[in-house]
Order: structure tokens, then C-alpha cells, then sequence
């Protein structure tokens, strides 16, 4: 028992000596907390006397004017846009429709500038329909001489012989009624016989039916019947409406340029019969435009005659356009982008834009090339048609 608090002393002694040396550290430098803990306590009371100052002589100071916030610039509108005729591309192809017919004649080629109404093909039943259109054109001739015939009703030196003949129509009746007239006479005395006397006056009869009945000839031949004339004058009528029908067939063998412009692309050659392509392609390429397809949202930011930029691939520059027209229909868009993530069944509207003379120039050979556009924004929505919006 003895033996074990012996050790515990031992054990207590360096903690024992450790506790007096720091007895000792204390006593010979008292604690300095409540030191700091003024001089923090006074640096905080300077501190909200400055600030507090300051506020002061802030708020009597005069207060600067706010600086305006500068407009933000307009944001223009890009677009996709492809290259066409303003005249639009126009396919060509067989007047008859369904009428299988083989192509005789093709009177233009690629490249050619034809005028409108010029005929650019002909077809192998054009000769047929011709020579129709000349039997009408003889048919309508011959109608109208007779109309006229009719209309007129004798001609001239038929009604001076007519009137010959009345006149020696009533020579001889005057005649034969002297003769009558004396035989009459001469029957109370016996000296004329009855039956001369008869026969004087029957001739007298014979001749006056004949003088009227040429009197009645004269007016015939002065004076045409009302029916006969419209009779005419219906056969005139059928015989023209033939030949408007025939000269209508003669020009559906036969294919005319309906604007000036120039042959795009030829898809049927003479012998072949023209199928599902048409014939042929042509546009007016001395005014071109770019149709971009521009997002419904961008909508409000255009306007008609605003200035637009075309960058053209392969170009290092870029060419002028004005905006002309501005689409009344929303749809699909149809320009391929190369945005993986697009959305490809975004709305847009077309938008048509004038090409500069240097564009046209330059874009001349290029149709249906697809081109980037900007268009500097300008004016308002009001400025766009109300159907476009």
C-alpha cells in the first residue's frame, strides 16, 4: 500500500512542476486581452463616426443628373434565300394536254433570247390543222359572197333587162288592147266577127298577167327577203365559228413564249414525245430576285424597301438588295440548313428581294443557288401588311 502512493507521488511530480513555472509565467506578465479588446472596441466607435459624417456631407452635396442608357441598335434579320427570275420559272409544255403528239420542230436552243409570242416548237399534226384552218378560211369566203348575193338580191344588168321586158310587156298589151278595142267595135255592125273580138281581149288579159308578173320579177331582183338574209347571214356565222376552232387546234400544235426571256433548259428533242418535265424551261433573267425564308418571329423588324445585304458562296463579296415583297402565307420552311440542331419545321414567310445590277450580273447563270441574306431592320410592324403578320 505504502509502496503504490510512493509511486503515484513520483508519477504527480513533472505535472506539479509544470503547473509552478506557469504560476510563474503569469506573474511576471499580466494578461493583455482586456487590452485589445479596448483599443477594438475605440477603433469601431472611429469607424461610425466616419461613416456617419460622410453621409452627412453626401447628402448635402448636389447629387449628379443620371446618364441615359443609349438605345440599343436595331437588330437586323438573317435569313436563307435562294436565287429566281422575278418573271418566276416557266415550264413549257404541250398545248393539247393529254394529246400524245411527237414534236417536229424545235425552233430554239439553250441559251437562245426569245420574245413573247415567238413559237420555240412545233408538233407533227401542225401541217394537218393548217390545211383545216384553210378549208374554213375558203368556207367563210364563199358564205359571205353569198350573203352578199342574197343582200343585194339581182344584179344590175339583171334589173335593167327585167325592166326591158316590163316595158315590152306593156307595149304589147297596149297593143293588143287597141285591137280588142276596134273588133269590140266593129261586132254591133257585122263587119268584125265575134270570135276576133274574143281573142283580141283574151290576149289582152295574157299580156297584162305577164307585165305584172315581170313587175313582181324587178322587185325580187331589187329587194332581198328578210328570211333569206338571215339565212345568209346564220350560214356566215357557222362557217366563221368553224374556223375559229380550227385556228384555236393549229396553235395547240405549236408552243409560244409567254414573256421575253431566255431557254433555260431543253427537255424534249424532236421526235420525242414530251413527257411528265415539260418541254422546256425559260425565265426573264435581266431582273432577278432572292426569295429568303424568313421566321414569323422576325417578322415585325421588316419592312418594304429595306436595304439588305446577299453574301453569294464562293464570293468574297457581297451584293445589294432591297426588299420588295413581303409573303401573305406562313408555311414550312423549304431551305436546307447546316445547324444540325435547327428545327427543321420552322415557320417562315418568303420574303422577295430586288437584286442589284451587280447582282444581277453576277447571278445571271445561277438560279435556284442558295445564298445568305441580311436585311437591316427598320421601321415597324404597322409598316407590314396585316395578313403577313
Amino acid at each position: 500500500m505504502r509502496r503504490a502512493l510512493h509511486v503515484a507521488r513520483l508519477r504527480d511530480v513533472p505535472a506539479l512542476r509544470r503547473g509552478a513555472a506557469g504560476a510563474a509565467r503569469r506573474a511576471r506578465h499580466p494578461d493583455r486581452r482586456p487590452r485589445m479588446r479596448r483599443w477594438l472596441l475605440a477603433a469601431a466607435a472611429l469607424a461610425v463616426l466616419g461613416a456617419g459624417g460622410w453621409y452627412v456631407l453626401a447628402g448635402k452635396a448636389p447629387q449628379p443628373a443620371p446618364v441615359a442608357a443609349a438605345p440599343a441598335p436595331p437588330q437586323g434579320v438573317g435569313a436563307l434565300g435562294r436565287v429566281e427570275p422575278a418573271s418566276r420559272i416557266r415550264k413549257l409544255n404541250q398545248p393539247g394536254g393529254m394529246a400524245v403528239t411527237r414534236l417536229e420542230r424545235l425552233l430554239v436552243q439553250e441559251g437562245d433570247d426569245v420574245r413573247a409570242g415567238q413559237v420555240v416548237a412545233e408538233f407533227a399534226d401542225a401541217a394537218l390543222k393548217d390545211a383545216t384552218v384553210a378549208q374554213n378560211r375558203a368556207a367563210v369566203a364563199e358564205q359571205r359572197t353569198a350573203l352578199q348575193r342574197t343582200r343585194e338580191a339581182g344584179r344590175a344588168s339583171e334589173i335593167q333587162a327585167q325592166r326591158a321586158r316590163i316595158a315590152g310587156l306593156a307595149a304589147q298589151e297596149e297593143i293588143a288592147r287597141r285591137d280588142a278595142s276596134r273588133t269590140n267595135r266593129l261586132v254591133p255592125s257585122g263587119a268584125g266577127s265575134e270570135a276576133a273580138a274574143e281573142r283580141n281581149r283574151f290576149a289582152v288579159t295574157r299580156l297584162e298577167a305577164e307585165r305584172m308578173q315581170a313587175e313582181a320579177d324587178l322587185v325580187t331582183l331589187s329587194t332581198a327577203r328578210p328570211e333569206d338574209v338571215q339565212l345568209a347571214e346564220a350560214r356566215v356565222a357557222a362557217a366563221e365559228a368553224a374556223l375559229a376552232k380550227a385556228e384555236a387546234d393549229a396553235r395547240l400544235s405549236r408552243v409560244t413564249a409567254p414573256v421575253d426571256g431566255t431557254i433555260l433548259r431543253i427537255f424534249a428533242r424532236p421526235g420525242d414525245q414530251v413527257g411528265s418535265d415539260g418541254l422546256m424551261e425559260m425565265a426573264d433573267l435581266t431582273r432577278l430576285d432572292v426569295v429568303a425564308d424568313v421566321f414569323e418571329t422576325d417578322l415585325p423588324r421588316l419592312r418594304v424597301g429595306a436595304a439588305a445585304e446577299v453574301v453569294i458562296p464562293g464570293e468574297n463579296r457581297r451584293v445589294g438588295a432591297t426588299v420588295r415583297e413581303i409573303g401573305w402565307q406562313v408555311r414550312r420552311t423549304t431551305q436546307a440548313g447546316t445547324d444540325p440542331v435547327a428545327a427543321v419545321d420552322s415557320r417562315t414567310v418568303e420574303v422577295r428581294l430586288t437584286l442589284s445590277d451587280e447582282g444581277v450580273a453576277l447571278l445571271r447563270r445561277r438560279t435556284n443557288m442558295q445564298v445568305q441574306v441580311a436585311i437591316r431592320a427598320g421601321g415597324s410592324s404597322s409598316d407590314v401588311p396585316v395578313a403577313a403578320r
